[in-house]
């Protein structure tokens, strides 16, 4: 599975992790990966093993952001590759999101 998720063991926090590209073919797994269960107070989207992402993984990202209250919502996205930062960066979503 290219993309995984769990909750942490306190239940307050959701990790999101993504393997490989981050595009459109992963859309119904991220999608999934934050419906599924209950909504945890923070969700962090690691993206460690990701090689690549395009403008449609910046609009999941802002999908998870509205599902988790917009500018109320914790969302963190760490580890990322000098290549991810930089696309995040021009697309101002260092703005939006905390990128670490």
């Amino acid at each position: 599975m290219a993309v995984t998720s769990h909750v942490s063991a306190d239940g307050n926090q959701l990790i999101i992790a993504i393997k490989g590209r981050f595009d459109f073919a992963k859309h119904q797994e991220f999608r999934d990966a934050y419906e599924r269960g209950s909504k945890p107070n923070s969700v962090v989207v690691d993206l460690k093993e990701a090689t690549y992402i395009d403008s449609s993984a910046l609009g999941m990202l802002l999908l998870l952001r509205d599902h988790t209250g917009g500018d109320e919502g914790e969302i963190k996205v760490v580890n990322c590759s000098q290549d991810v930062r930089k696309t995040l960066a021009i697309s101002n979503f260092d703005k939006l999101f905390d990128i670490t």
